[in-house]
């Protein structure tokens, strides 16, 4: 059985101008071209028209000098017509019978020129007859009918007068033209093509360097900006919003780098925390040791998984959506909480609507109500309300607060204000940054604001959405 023949591989795509100012000079200069075609194509079309129409018009006055003649009887009796005025080059006059009664010049070529009738109706007739033999010049022929003297019926039968001129003037003048215009072209499309090449290339030369200075950026040297040409140009706003861009990514690499840091800060202790406490439990093992070893890897554990929250936050998708309530949302965080240390507090007199992912908004308000625990002296309200457009979610306490230098920088991973307090009682520093992320992830935000009572006050906001006519009443805050 034969081999079937190979498919033919997909075809070559044609290569484009390799620069943006060839292109552009390669543009121009088509451009030109057909501005000097079209241009000079309307100029001779409409030089050629004038002229032949000017040429007509001074052919039929001098046929129409001479029918006047004829109307009032006065041709000469030798019948030779004096020349003719305005360029005008043969006059001659035909009677009904087709017998040349008067001329001004040669009767050579007059046949052609006596063919010429006025259409009925009408007293003249115009026409560019072609040259009548090899050499000779195309002519524009005038034929005037002349009705005679008046008289009887019948006495003066009427009399057809002819004019000619030679179009060799007009001829010249057309040939002068186009050679010109043909003469004049290849020198204009060069010149538009070298100043496009020109042009584009002054254009393009803060492209350039812009292009140099940002192949030249490496991880290494992030600090490292484009030049800005100023103004307010394409190129202007180009050169700004690379170094907006690369101002981003330089933050970024920045946080990413702090992170990794701080990561590794933060899992350094407890690994050796149990590398000790296992070391100790091999050596005497007992029941203590164990529990002390176990309870730091719970930590690790939470650590890691909140590293995994905040980087799924960081490149992942955005939440799914769904309608949630986020009163009965706080209120079932307050009510799987025990009672032990600060008093916890409901307070949602109404349901708030709002669109997001139940569990990770759960999470937010998990993580803001365990740092307000964690700082409480006696007390903490979780407070749920719907206002301006918003649906919020607020958690005070009145533990020492939060000063008012530290409000925005208590967001950010790893940051704790009281580091021996937090470490103790078991906080990564990494609560209030999960709880923005899922906030911002959700198209709101959380807020750190003063507490009526001194304390911290937390404020979580998302956006509201109208609630449902059938809205079940809100929970019954648990006592």
């Amino acid at each position: 059985m034969d081999n079937p023949p190979p498919r033919p591989g997909p075809r070559p795509r044609p290569r484009r101008l390799g620069s943006l100012r060839a292109r552009a000079a390669a543009a121009a200069a088509l451009a030109m071209a057909a501005v000097l075609a079209a241009g000079g194509l309307w100029l001779y079309t409409l030089l050629r028209a004038n002229l032949i129409e000017n040429t007509t018009g001074r052919t039929e006055l001098a046929a129409r000098k001479v029918a006047a003649q004829v109307d009032t009887g006065i041709l000469p009796a030798d019948g030779r017509l004096g020349a003719p005025e305005g360029g005008v080059d043969l006059v001659l006059v035909r009677n009904a019978a087709g017998t040349v009664v008067a001329t001004s010049g040669e009767l050579k070529d007059t046949p052609e020129l006596t063919e010429l009738r006025p259409a009925p109706g009408s007293d003249s007739r115009s026409a560019v007859l072609p040259p009548a033999r090899p050499g000779a010049q195309r002519r524009v022929v005038v034929a005037v009918e002349a009705p005679g003297p008046a008289g009887p019926p019948g006495a003066h039968a009427p009399h057809t007068v002819y004019a000619a001129t030679v179009l060799g003037d007009v001829d010249d003048a057309n040939r002068a033209l186009a050679v010109g215009l043909l003469a004049g072209a290849p020198p204009l499309i060069a010149f538009s093509a070298a100043l496009a090449w020109w042009v584009t290339g002054h254009a393009l030369r803060p492209v350039t360097a812009i292009r140099t200075e940002l192949a030249a950026v490496t991880a290494s040297e992030l600090d490292r900006r484009v030049p800005d040409p100023g103004g307010a140009d394409e190129i202007a706003r180009l050169a700004r919003t690379v170094n907006d861009t690369l101002d981003r990514l330089e933050r970024s690499d920045a946080r990413q780098r702090q992170f990794t840091a701080d990561a590794s800060h933060e899992l350094r202790n407890p690994l050796a925390a149990v590398r000790s406490r296992l070391e100790v439990a091999l050596r005497d093992p007992d029941r203590e040791s164990v529990a002390a070893a176990l309870a730091d890897t719970e930590r690790l554990q939470g650590i890691a998984a909140d590293l995994l929250l905040l980087a799924r936050l960081d490149g992942g998708p955005a939440p799914r959506t769904e309608p949630v309530d986020l009163a009965l949302l706080a209120a079932e965080d307050v009510a799987r909480r025990p009672e032990r240390g600060a008093r916890l507090r409901l307070d949602a007199r109404a349901p708030v609507p709002a669109s997001g992912d139940p569990a990770r908004l759960e999470r937010a308000l998990a993580n803001l109500v365990d740092n307000a625990l964690r700082y409480a002296r006696t007390g903490v309200v979780v407070r749920a309300a719907a206002e301006d457009g918003w649906a919020l979610l607020e958690v005070t306490d009145d533990g020492p607060g939060i000063p008012e230098a530290d409000r925005d920088r208590v967001f950010e991973r790893f940051v704790r204000l009281d580091a021996d307090r937090g470490r103790a009682s078991g906080g990564t520093g990494l609560g209030l940054a999960i709880a923005r992320e899922l906030a911002r992830a959700h198209g709101g935000d959380v807020q750190a604001l003063p507490a009526p009572t001194g304390g911290a006050r937390l404020v979580l906001r998302v956006p509201a959405t109208t609630p449902p006519a059938s809205a079940p009443p809100p929970p019954a805050p648990p006592t």
